[in-house]
């Protein structure tokens, strides 16, 4: 009995010391990690090494003078751009559109944007999406999404104003087509008119011969003349 509790008791120290280890081993790390939250949590967190700039507050004359990667590449200053070309009358758009005429993205964002709202016409406006397209694989990533809302924008005003002129074509056909079927249907009406009267006319006439002859033919016999009676003296006289 007595070497059954002492294996027992030799068992539980070799247990006890890996375990112990093991379990502090644990307590230091979780320690170890308390130490560097707590340190990092009243640690100040750095500053970005430059900000970005505030173009939506930037004056629109300003605006427009602005070039370069810095300004270009950020999707605010083009907002930006959105925001004051709405506030332009269509004549100034074109206007200011006309001194962007480089063969640049930046440059076909500029016209597109400022004639977007400019009232101009299909050709004018077909020839910007053309421009945009041409333009499209050089325009950075950042700003990619507006550029595209941009020519989708322009490409729906071009299939809006292509149908606009279909119906305007169908419906000058249209009025055309009516305007000559009221032409042939008064000129039928006309002769209708002329086919009525003549049908009258003859109708009256037929009229007219029933009734003489109908006449004739209930005369009484002595009205009608005797051939064997004998004839005055100036008929007599006027026998050759």
């Amino acid at each position: 009995m007595t070497n059954g509790l002492t294996g027992v008791a030799r068992w539980r120290r070799a247990c006890t010391g890996p375990l112990l280890a093991v379990l502090l081993t644990l307590l230091a790390g979780c320690t170890t990690v308390k130490e560097q939250g707590a340190h990092h949590a009243g640690a100040r967190p750095a500053e970005p090494e430059r900000q970005v700039a505030d173009y939506l507050a930037t004056p629109c004359p300003t605006l427009w003078r602005l070039k370069g990667a810095v300004a270009e590449n950020n999707p605010l200053y083009w907002l930006r751009g959105i925001d004051c070309a709405e506030r332009l009358a269509p004549a100034d758009a074109r206007s200011l559109a006309h001194r962007f005429d480089e063969e640049t993205w930046q440059a076909a964002f500029r016209q597109g944007i400022l004639l977007a709202k400019a009232k101009i016409t299909p050709q004018e406006r077909r020839h910007n999406l053309n421009k945009l397209d041409n333009m499209s694989y050089a325009v950075p990533r950042q700003v990619h999404t507006l550029y595209q809302m941009l020519r989708d924008n322009q490409a729906q005003e071009l299939s809006l104003s292509d149908a606009r002129w279909r119906y305007s074509t169908l419906q000058e056909q249209s009025d055309s087509e009516l305007d000559e079927l009221r032409q042939q249907q008064k000129h039928l009406h006309s002769q209708l008119e002329q086919t009525r009267r003549k049908l009258q006319n003859l109708t009256d006439i037929e009229r007219q011969l029933s009734s003489r002859k109908g006449a004739s033919s209930y005369l009484p016999d002595g009205d009608a003349p005797d051939p064997q009676a004998p004839q005055s003296d100036d008929a007599q006289e006027a026998k050759p």
